[in-house]
C-alpha cells in the first residue's frame, strides 16, 4: 500500500488542477510545494503579478484616458514601486488563499518542501530545515514549471541586471531600461515601463518581434510602443552586459553600447528539473530542462506524467490547467478527450493582443484562399466612449464555406473579446451567424458584426465579378 494514489510535484496551474481533478475522482492525493511558493511561478512571480502590475500601470498613469482628457493626464504624477506593489501583493495574497482553500476543500495533502526522486515510485520531500520525508505514490505528475534562463555572459545582481522574476523586487521605477529579447515576456514588460515614462530600448536578434502573430497587429503594436518612446534594435545580438556605478552597459556584437539604469534579460526559460534527480526515476530532460511526453502527458516511465511549462510549448497558464486535468484523469484510468486544437493566445502588452487560428501569412503559405473582414474601434460607439480609437478586430474567412479561419484582436479587452470568435470557430460556425446575431449596443463585441459584414461584402463583390 503506497502513501498516495497520485503525487503532484508543483502547485502552479497545471499541478493545482491535476491534484484537484484526481481528488474529485476520489483518489488519495498530495501536492509538493515550497512554503513560499503555493500557486507556483504563475501566482508568485509570473502571470498574476505581471498582469496585476499592468493594471496598476494603466490605472495610475491614466494612459487609457488620455484620448479624452489630453496627453498630460495622469492619476498620480510620481508613481513609485510601492504604488505598484500594493495592488500586486493584495491580488497575489488573495489568490494564494483561494488555492489553499481549494486544496483543503478537496482533501489534497500539501507537503511543504522540495521534492526529488529516490526511485520511480518514491519522492523525498526536503523542508526548509533540511529534513527529508519519504513519500510513495502509484502515479506521479511533474508540474515544476520553469525559471528564467541566465546566460554566463550577463552579470545578474537582481537589482540593476535582472530577469523577469526580478521585476517585483525593483527598488524604484528606472529612468531607462534595456530589455533583451522581444518575446512575449520582454514586450509585455517593455510596454509597461514605457507607459510609466521609462526610456526603453528593446534588443532582439531576430528581424521582428512576436513572429507568430499577425503582421498587421504587430506593426500596430510597434507603432504604439514607439509613440511611448520605445527604441527597437532588431537584428542585434547582445555580447555582454556589464554593471556600472550608475546602472549597466549593454554591449552588442555590432559594436553598439547602450547605457541604462536597468537591464532586463528575457531570453527564454529553463525547466525546473535540475533538483528532481530524474535519473533515479528513469527519466531524462533535454538541454533546456524540458521533459518529453506523449499525447496523454505520460513520460517515458508509464506511471509518471508531466504537464505545464516543464514540457515546453505552448507554456501558457491556460493550457497548463487543461493538461493537468487531462493527465490526472488518465493517471486515474478515466481518460478524457485531448485539448481542443483551437487554443487562444493572449499577450498582455499595452495595448493587448489576442488571437486564435491561423494568420494571413500561414494561410498564404498553405495556399488557402481567405477574405479579410476588419472592424476598427474608432468606428464603434463603445470605442469612442472608452477612448480607444486604435483598436481593431480582424476576421479571416473562407470565401467558400464562410467559416472563420482566424480571429485577431488588438486593443482594449482583446483577450476577453477573442472568446466570441473562439466559440464560433469551435462550433464550426460561419460569419452568417455573426451577421445575423444581435449584439448589445454599445459594446466592443459589436466589432464582430461589423467585421463579418465587411468580409461578407468583399466575398459578394468577388462573386459578382465572377459572373
Amino acid at each position: 500500500m503506497r502513501d498516495f494514489d497520485v503525487l503532484v510535484l508543483g502547485s502552479g496551474p497545471g499541478g493545482q488542477k491535476a491534484a484537484i481533478a484526481a481528488a474529485k475522482l476520489e483518489r488519495r492525493v498530495a501536492i509538493v510545494e515550497r512554503r513560499n511558493m503555493i500557486g507556483g511561478v504563475c501566482i508568485n512571480t509570473g502571470t498574476i503579478p505581471s498582469k496585476t502590475l499592468r493594471e496598476a500601470v494603466l490605472y495610475l498613469t491614466g494612459l487609457n484616458q488620455r484620448e479624452m482628457y489630453g496627453q498630460s493626464y495622469r492619476v498620480k504624477d510620481d508613481i513609485t514601486v510601492a504604488d505598484l506593489g500594493i495592488r500586486t501583493q493584495h491580488v497575489v495574497g488573495r489568490e494564494i488563499d483561494v488555492i489553499r482553500s481549494q486544496l483543503a476543500r478537496n482533501h489534497v495533502t500539501v507537503l511543504t518542501g522540495t521534492g526529488r526522486f529516490l526511485d520511480p515510485h518514491t519522492v523525498g520531500v526536503v523542508d526548509e530545515h533540511e529534513r527529508e520525508v519519504k513519500v510513495t505514490a502509484e502515479k506521479i505528475i511533474i508540474a515544476t514549471g520553469t525559471r528564467p534562463a541566465r546566460p554566463d555572459t550577463v552579470e545578474f545582481d537582481d537589482h540593476t541586471v535582472i530577469d523577469s522574476d526580478g521585476i517585483l523586487s525593483m527598488r524604484e521605477v528606472p529612468e531607462s531600461m534595456v530589455v533583451v529579447g522581444a518575446g512575449v515576456i520582454g514586450i509585455e514588460y517593455a510596454s509597461m515601463f514605457a507607459a510609466l515614462g521609462t526610456k526603453v530600448t528593446v534588443v532582439e536578434r531576430r528581424d521582428r518581434m512576436l513572429d507568430f502573430c499577425d503582421l498587421e497587429v504587430v506593426e500596430a503594436l510597434k507603432y504604439h510602443l514607439r509613440d511611448l518612446a520605445v527604441t527597437f534594435r532588431f537584428g542585434e545580438t547582445v555580447a555582454a552586459v556589464q554593471r556600472r556605478p550608475k546602472g549597466a552597459l549593454t554591449l552588442l556584437e555590432s559594436g553598439k553600447k547602450i547605457p541604462a539604469s536597468t537591464v532586463m534579460y528575457s531570453a527564454g526559460r529553463h525547466g525546473m528539473t535540475g533538483e528532481l534527480d530524474l535519473e533515479a526515476a528513469g527519466l531524462t530532460a533535454d538541454a533546456r530542462g524540458r521533459i518529453q511526453v506523449d499525447k496523454d502527458y505520460r513520460t517515458e516511465v508509464p506511471h509518471i506524467y508531466a504537464v505545464g511549462d516543464v514540457i515546453g510549448f505552448p507554456s501558457l497558464a491556460a493550457t497548463s490547467m487543461e493538461q493537468g486535468r487531462i493527465a490526472a484523469h488518465h493517471a486515474c484510468d478515466e481518460p478524457l478527450r485531448g485539448i481542443h486544437h483551437l487554443q487562444p493566445i493572449g499577450i498582455y502588452t499595452i495595448p493587448e493582443i489576442s488571437f486564435i487560428g491561423r494568420t494571413e501569412d500561414e494561410l498564404t503559405q498553405q495556399q488557402v484562399p481567405f477574405e479579410v473582414g476588419v472592424s476598427r474601434y474608432r468606428e464603434l460607439a463603445r470605442g469612442q466612449i472608452i477612448g480607444d480609437t486604435y483598436g481593431m478586430l480582424k476576421l479571416l474567412v473562407s470565401p467558400e464555406t464562410r467559416k472563420l479561419l482566424g480571429v485577431h484582436v488588438f486593443g482594449t479587452g482583446a483577450t476577453e473579446l477573442l472568446h466570441i470568435g473562439q466559440a464560433v470557430m469551435g462550433c464550426e460556425g460561419t460569419i452568417d451567424y455573426l451577421v445575423d446575431a444581435v449584439f448589445n449596443y454599445p459594446t466592443l463585441a459589436e466589432s464582430y458584426k461589423v467585421a463579418a459584414l465587411d468580409a461578407m461584402n468583399k466575398i459578394r463583390r468577388v462573386e459578382r465579378w465572377e459572373l
